[in-house]
């Protein structure tokens, strides 16, 4: 279907890719991931002709079409959102257009006929007349109102300009289908449209995301980018994550015999198969189980952060009293009468239709903010470190390096010791001289990496976190993950990683206009309730 021939890109002294050559077949979705920076992003700009190679080549077989997930927000707003949709398909928009303008014309003469008739013919073949109604499906599928339809792209707020996008690159079944992060400002319920459409897909995926939940949903190969090369693996990313750490921990034991690794690598295969079964995911894609042998079994060389939270006292009973809360903008009403008792060991996913009106509780609740109504009240034994989803004012002072930045949290002389910093930012992958980066050369993720260090070194007993995962990399994202699965405090967080609200919370709040939801259960017995399904309607309508 699509191969890739003796590939090499390289960007100054800068290799990325070192001679790949690799195929992706029909029927598969593969799952591309690798460290940030390992060319992720550019192999898909590669691979759909937006830049060149170095050196080598892309074939795409002959009569196969190939549709990419546009990442030019602004690229259609001049066309109507059903328009921009079909343009999925340029040569059927483009035959329609041809047909229109042929009918239009005043002087229609009889070759004119002629030519709309073997255009129709073309047209008709391609599914064309059945072509708008199949784009207004798509788009309803992806939460766009009817009315929205004739709506031009540019007067749609981003979120709804990003679902439009994918439709059109989902528009008219292509061959090959190429997405970058498509997961991005998608809510949980278009996601998993999303999830079930191209679990079901039939032609060939390859799509980069750090949506572990979203990998596990549809990929039969992971396509991992490392030392300049790309290999697949069969199975999805929760089965390439565990099996490569079960491979390098048999790595490590260098006394157990061969045969004893092999039957523990094969009761792996047997254990993970039957989870895939049971799940309700399992489609016929996950037949890819099946194929699974030892031999693609393989430690990974990624190097995963040391994200561990720690307490410097344990919170007695009473954590966080919140009564009758209420807060609105000029332009809505962000969340009204939010009303609850936090205990210890609570881990909630605080959650709402609106991500401003997170975003604004946090604030409150950290006294950045005034509430409109109401009140909150801490217990007195705890301690709270947040994780702000702009977290801009923290690295105001541009001349400071990374140590001297972690150095203003400090408590103690002891933690005031470059030993004792170069230590928390070791963990966090800041080792040698990355320490002595400037905080205004940091990237998204190293930001939020620093702010990990800066709360690992509070020791709080009440972590609140606003989209922690944004910026970070796979590695990043699964070691946050286990930390505050493993940590014994109390948690109030907020995430579009459908992996982290299910694995983490045990307690669902929702808040929304009209009040709030609030449920002790794991995320997804919370999203299929049919009885909450119903409440959360009603409070946002």
């Amino acid at each position: 279907m699509l191969s890739v021939s003796n590939l090499s890109v390289q960007f100054g002294k800068r290799v990325l890719f070192d001679d790949v050559n690799t195929k992706f077949t029909i029927g598969n979705c593969y799952g591309i991931i690798g460290a940030n920076g390992s060319g992720k992003s550019t192999f898909l700009k590669i691979i759909s002709g937006e830049i060149e190679p170095t050196s080598g080549q892309v074939h795409l077989e002959a009569g196969k079409r190939m549709s990419v997930l546009s990442q030019n927000h602004y690229a259609f707003d001049e066309f109507q959102v059903l328009e921009a949709v079909m343009m999925g398909n340029k040569k059927l928009f483009d035959i329609k257009n041809e047909m229109d303008a042929i009918y239009a014309k005043e002087d229609f003469s009889e070759a004119d006929g002629v030519k709309a008739g073997e255009l129709g013919v073309e047209f008709e073949e391609m599914g064309g007349w059945n072509a708008e109604s199949n784009a207004a499906t798509l788009l309803s599928n992806l939460g766009i109102k009817e009315e929205q339809h004739y709506t031009l792209m540019g007067e749609l707020d981003g979120k709804t300009k990003v679902r439009v996008l994918l439709a059109q690159a989902l528009f008219g079944n292509p061959d090959v289908l190429v997405m970058d992060e498509p997961t991005n400002d998608l809510d949980f319920e278009t996601i998993g449209f999303l999830e079930n459409f191209l679990a079901n897909y039939d032609n060939t995926v390859i799509v980069v995301s750090h949506d572990r939940h979203f990998l596990d949903a549809v990929c039969t190969h992971i396509s991992d980018i490392d030392f300049g090369k790309i290999t697949h693996y069969s199975g999805n990313y929760s089965f390439w994550y565990e099996s490569s750490q079960l491979a390098a921990k048999q790595r490590a034991q260098q006394s157990k015999k061969a045969e004893d690794k092999k039957k523990e690598l094969e009761e792996f295969i047997r254990r993970f198969s039957a989870n895939v079964a049971k799940s309700k995911q399992a489609t016929s894609r996950k037949k890819m189980i099946e194929r699974l042998n030892v031999e693609e079994i393989k430690p990974s060389s990624r190097r995963y952060p040391a994200i561990i939270f720690e307490r410097e006292r344990e919170a007695g009973d009473q954590i966080l009293n919140v009564e009758h809360l209420s807060k609105a903008t000029e332009e809505e009403v962000l969340f009204n009468d939010i009303h609850f008792n936090l205990n210890r060991g609570d881990k909630v996913a605080l959650i709402s239709k609106n991500s401003k009106a997170v975003t604004a509780f946090y604030e409150i609740l950290n006294g950045n903010l005034e509430a409109d109504k109401g009140k909150f009240q801490w217990g007195v034994t705890t301690t709270q470190s947040y994780l702000p989803l702009d977290n801009a004012e923290y690295f105001t002072n541009a001349e400071l390096n990374l140590v001297d930045w972690l150095r203003q949290y400090a408590k103690t002389e002891e933690e005031r010791e470059e030993v004792f910093l170069r230590g928390f930012l070791g963990k966090m992958i800041f080792s040698g001289e990355e320490a002595l980066k400037k905080c205004n050369v940091l990237s998204g993720g190293e930001k939020v990496r620093c702010m990990m260090s800066r709360m690992m070194m509070i020791r709080a007993n009440v972590l609140m976190l606003d989209e922690p995962t944004n910026h970070l990399d796979l590695e990043t994202i699964q070691a946050f993950n286990n930390s505050l699965s493993n940590f014994k405090g109390t948690v109030l967080f907020t995430t579009h990683d459908h992996e982290f609200a299910q694995t983490v919370a045990n307690r669902i709040i929702e808040i929304t206009p009209k009040g709030v939801i609030d449920r002790y259960s794991t995320f997804d017995e919370y999203l299929d309730d049919p009885k909450i399904k119903e409440l959360r309607t009603k409070m946002y309508s």
